[in-house]
């Protein structure tokens, strides 16, 4: 019995290993409030289909999605069933739904609501970081740096509030490096990590994204339904699917394999940050912008898109195809050809994509997504039945 129990007291928030746990209920609700930020996201893209405004829109989305990330290491070291992290998780969502309603606007008139409602949730995830890591040194002094560039970026954002144009710009920018680039510049080895749950909390943020473009398509259509909005919706869901079966068919399922049995410390906690917490990121962004680019094609079926809107459905999904090519590389140094040949050529479509119906080009996407699965699923064959398997029958990352 612990000292604490013996006593009668109640357990004393602490690190832990939580290798045999899966995501809780409260994290699901916590990321629930995410998806008012990834709807807003595109949202404030939509509203102004510029390059500025999609340097605006992923700029928010990075800085969202950083303070997401936290969360996720978090709920990795300390038990989210714990009353004192329920509460404060609950103040964080408060906090990070305010910051949601402030996108778009984080660049206008909100901007400094929108810092201090995000220095909020990322100064409730600092203090837990800080209660947890007490009896820790090594682990205190990961967090204790963290701490710092979450500090700095804080406070930039908060500077970037009186400032506009492309000073603001250039602030949010090196807030958002400055916090992403702190893991590195301190080290990983103090972190603490449940895999299993680490690569399941990322796969569910997956599927709430891919679930947004889903939202979009709705949104695009608005009131209007005929046969164009009922083609171009099938075109949209196509996709969706599509970019879903790219990642949890086989890429889950031996990424988290592959974390689970990487050497616990540096090595698994630096295959951590890199292959989720960094390459994500990209993944989530070239899904919003995949969002944002139906949204357009449903807008109207029959003109062509806008270079940008363009950009953003081709583009993203290049995106996305790419950050599954260094994902994989990260783990065994190999590349997928296949998937980095499409990323190049849907690049390559864009200029094309501006001179015919919003429709064909989501039709030519759908179709060739769809052409990499069959081709995928041919080319691994046996192998890739194998792998399924064994890893859905073996409790992946356990």
């Amino acid at each position: 019995m612990s000292t604490d129990a013996a006593s009668g007291r109640a357990p004393r928030l602490r690190a832990a290993r939580r290798q045999e746990d899966t995501v809780t209920p409260l994290e699901l609700f916590f990321d629930l409030v995410f998806v008012l930020a990834l709807t807003q996201c595109t949202a404030l893209m939509a509203d102004n289909p510029t390059w500025e405004g999609l340097a605006q829109g992923m700029l928010v989305l990075g800085v969202l999605w950083w303070s997401w990330v936290g969360y996720s290491w978090l709920t990795s070291v300390v038990d989210p069933e714990e009353d004192l992290v329920r509460l404060v998780i609950f103040a964080a969502m408060a906090a990070l739904l305010v910051v949601g309603l402030c996108v778009p606007e984080a660049f206008g008139d909100a901007a400094l609501a929108f810092a201090l409602a995000y220095a909020f949730v990322r100064i409730a995830h600092m203090a837990l970081f800080v209660i947890a890591s007490r009896d820790d040194p090594e682990f205190r002094s990961s967090v204790v740096g963290l701490g710092v560039s979450t500090a700095i970026a804080s406070g930039l954002l908060v500077g970037a509030s009186f400032a506009d144009g492309l000073p603001q710009g250039a602030l949010w920018a090196l807030a958002l490096a400055l916090d992403m680039g702190g893991p590195y510049l301190f080290g990983a080895a103090g972190w603490r990590l449940a895999p299993h749950h680490f690569s399941e909390r990322h796969a569910l943020i997956i599927i709430i994204a891919l679930g947004e473009s889903i939202v979009a398509v709705g949104v695009g259509a608005e009131a209007r339904v005929d046969f164009a909005i009922v083609l171009a919706a099938i075109g949209g869901t196509a996709v969706a699917a599509a970019l879903w079966w790219l990642y949890f068919d086989v890429v889950f399922l031996v990424a988290g394999r592959r974390l689970a049995e990487a050497e616990v410390g540096r090595v698994q906690n630096e295959m951590a940050r890199d292959s989720y917490s960094f390459l994500h990121f990209p993944m989530v962004a070239g899904i919003v912008l995949v969002a944002l680019g139906m949204k357009k094609t449903l807008g109207d079926t029959g003109e062509p898109l806008k270079l940008v809107p363009a950009a953003a459905l081709l583009g993203g999904t290049a995106v996305y195809l790419l950050a599954h090519v260094a994902f994989r590389y990260r783990h065994v140094h190999t590349i997928n050809t296949r998937r980095l040949a499409l990323a190049v050529l849907l690049a390559l479509f864009i200029p094309a994509a501006v001179n015919i119906p919003a429709l064909a080009t989501a039709g030519v996407l759908a179709a060739a997504l769809a052409i990499l699965i069959v081709v995928e699923t041919h080319a691994y064959g046996e192998a890739r039945k194998r792998t399924r398997d064994e890893l859905r029958h073996g409790s992946v990352g356990h």
